[in-house]
């Protein structure tokens, strides 16, 4: 059965112009999509450390939420985010980049460790639990870990080779979004992890 209660969507990145674009903000990427199909805008919220954007849905209050905190700080939006809409955990997904994803390829959970992404790691602290969805959007490893660290890698931005794909993941996303919130985790993990 599907929760009626209010959907919060929170996109992972880094607040800034200087990170826009960067493989990392790949979940704020998302996000701005997302709520560019609904034709909302989002508001800074400070007492969320959010920008927030909210609508309705297949009949369902839906909050967009973007924090405006680092991305290792995650966890401090995302706890005063579910305290002031009162949101249940169960209706929370979090939208972030993954290194062990190959560019282009989407994977959806109902809960899971971080799988070393700063984020998660973040929101896993302060909520003192993994069990939350999350809908993690690969953008790759570094070829060589001699030619570039890892963070220097997440920080920076797509190769034009790479760009293609990485808007059809980001439409696959949003759609993945989407019936999340129509259909519920079971049913989306059913359909959005068996693609590609």
């Amino acid at each position: 059965m599907i929760s009626d209660g209010t959907k919060l969507i929170v996109g992972l990145g880094n607040p800034g112009i200087i990170y826009a674009g960067s493989r990392h903000n790949v979940g704020f990427a998302v996000l701005k999509s997302l709520a560019g199909s609904l034709k909302i805008n989002f508001k800074r919220e400070s007492s969320v450390f959010a920008t927030v954007a909210k609508d309705k849905l297949f009949q369902q209050e839906v909050i967009l939420a973007l924090p405006q905190r680092y991305m290792n700080l995650s966890g401090i939006a995302v706890k005063a985010l579910l305290k002031k809409f009162k949101v249940d955990l169960k209706d929370l997904l979090v939208v972030c980049d993954d290194l062990d994803l190959e560019p282009g390829k989407i994977k959806i959970r109902a809960q899971g460790s971080s799988g070393g992404q700063r984020g998660l790691e973040s929101i896993i602290e302060h909520l003192g639990t993994r069990d939350f969805c999350r809908l993690r959007v690969g953008i790759g490893r570094p070829k060589s870990s001699e030619s570039q660290d890892t963070a220097k890698y997440v920080l920076s931005g797509f190769l034009r080779k790479e760009k293609t794909v990485i808007l059809q993941a980001e439409e696959d996303a949003v759609d993945c979004c989407m019936s999340w919130v129509e259909s519920g985790i079971a049913q989306t993990m059913n359909v959005f992890n068996k693609k590609g």
